[in-house]
């Protein structure tokens, strides 16, 4: 029997504002443990939240870029449950009037695009961090600086078919974000997290399977191997006849597998109900109206102009606009400059290999886009080959110096004088009459090995393109 996947993605999202949601403590990643906490955080009794305008504007933004209702009227509740790193034993939260619904975003799968809906998109707090004990150390500590930061919680439809399209959803969702600029969306401090609800049934059938819940993946690489490790799992479970039990997992990326932690065989009952110490959230359509005019550029329309504006193809356009840093990036080198897909080669090439071995991020690059151009200038004008300005990038990338002052420091200057090509090509031939003979035989190779030549007697400085018309030149004479 043949089985069909289904998924659906809840995703946490921290906001980005400077303070917490209900108090006035900082909203900072990384401070001393239990530095960043009051009395409201803390869960002091008769210590009273008050609700940050700025998580609702982020909200508000949020749900406009992933095309839902916004409810002009809503309310938050209090999700009760016990945990060590809950000071008030339940969270603040929105249960059955969330602030936006009924949204969705566009993916494009195999050159089609899919919509994915977005059943919504409520706010809520985070709750501290856990610091357990290493090895063989019996203790937990407690870090309640992360607890009251906002969140908000998107919850997607069961629209998702395969592993590949939840990783193309959670990039274009994180791309959102960025874009909006209401999270740093750092999956590995947690300002992003993911879980991941998947089932499987027979194909054409109607009614879901038995779902498995996989929590807190990190990465987006982690969310598709997390997925396709449960579609294995699960399909063997089905075909041996047998069911999948419904529970929560996790995933261990070291040993590639998830594995399971509690059984979900009944619903937790939460006991939610209205948070007493807040009023409704009534928002005017004005200031809705107001929040949309000023949404910034975001990536479908960003990728739609880059292919009409710098005339590179879509697919380019696509990996430049998934980060907007990258974008901008981008834009800042092509910008009134001559040849634009060029500037998007090295973009894609150099720096985007560059980024991941050093494992860094596009906003760490100690020089200005516009060195990158002048770079490529060099190249154009005959002063550098390729090699030796993948050579150049290299210590631009860790100096931060312009490439025209590296040229020189390094001694790399492309040699495109005729008169020292020739004495080049005339000691190539002269030490490889083997290989001159080959090539007159019909064996066209033997120029490529004469080129490769030339250009270890030079160094790598030779022009390869002179070296070429000229070997030939002679060769055929």
């Amino acid at each position: 029997m043949r089985y069909e996947t289904v998924i659906g993605l809840e995703v946490h999202v921290e906001l980005s504002t400077k303070s917490k949601a209900f108090c006035s403590c900082k909203n900072e990643f990384g401070s001393e443990v239990n530095t960043n906490c009051c009395p409201v955080c803390l869960g002091y009794p008769g210590a009273l939240p008050v609700l940050n305008k700025k998580v609702v504007e982020y909200a508000v933004k949020a749900g406009l870029a992933l095309n839902c209702d916004i409810s002009l009227y809503s309310k938050t509740d209090r999700k009760n449950y016990f945990y060590p790193d809950l000071p008030k034993a339940y969270q603040i939260s929105q249960d059955d009037m969330p602030i936006c619904k009924n949204g969705f975003i566009e993916i494009e799968v195999d050159e089609e695009i899919k919509k994915i809906g977005i059943t919504r998109i409520h706010i809520e707090e985070d709750a501290g961090k856990l610091l357990h004990g290493a090895g063989d150390e019996d203790y937990s500590l407690v870090d309640f600086n992360r607890a009251g930061v906002p969140l908000i919680e998107i919850v997607s439809e069961p629209d998702i078919r395969s592993p590949e399209e939840a990783r193309l959803y959670l990039e274009k969702l994180k791309s959102i974000l960025e874009y909006l600029e209401i999270s740093d969306c750092k999956m590995q401090e947690g300002s992003l997290r993911c879980d991941a609800n998947i089932s499987l049934r027979p194909i054409d059938e109607e009614k879901f399977g038995v779902k498995s819940e996989i929590k807190n993946m990190n990465s987006m690489k982690s969310l598709e191997r997390a997925l396709e490790f449960e579609v294995k799992r699960q399909t063997e479970i089905l075909l041996q006849g047998e069911e999948v039990a419904p529970e929560t997992r996790r995933w261990d990326d070291a040993k590639s597998i998830t594995i399971a932690m509690r059984a979900k065989d009944k619903t937790y009952d939460y006991r939610n109900f209205p948070e007493a110490d807040l009023v409704p959230i009534v928002l005017e359509p004005e200031w809705i109206k107001e929040i949309k005019t000023n949404l910034p550029e975001l990536p479908d329309f960003k990728r739609n102009r880059f292919v009409k504006q710098y005339g590179i193809p879509k697919y380019d356009a696509s990996v430049l606009t998934l980060s907007k840093d990258l974008s901008v990036f981008f834009e800042r080198c092509a910008k009134d400059y001559k040849n634009p897909k060029a500037v998007s080669n090295w973009v894609m090439g150099e720096v985007l290999r560059i980024l991941k071995e050093r494992e860094q991020e596009i906003s760490n690059i100690k020089f200005p886009p516009e060195y990158l151009r002048e770079l490529i200038d060099l190249i154009d004008e005959g002063l550098l080959n390729s090699s030796a300005a993948k050579l150049v990038f290299e210590e631009m990338f860790d100096t931060g110096k312009e490439p025209k002052t590296l040229l020189d420091k390094l001694g790399l200057k492309q040699i495109s004088d005729e008169d020292a090509i020739g004495e080049l090509v005339n000691e190539v031939l002269a030490n490889n009459q083997e290989s001159v003979e080959a090539y007159k035989n019909g064996k066209s190779n033997a120029l490529k090995y004469l080129v490769g030549q030339a250009m270890k007697i030079s160094k790598g400085k030779a022009n390869p393109k002179m070296i070429n018309s000229m070997l030939l030149e002679r060769l055929e004479d």
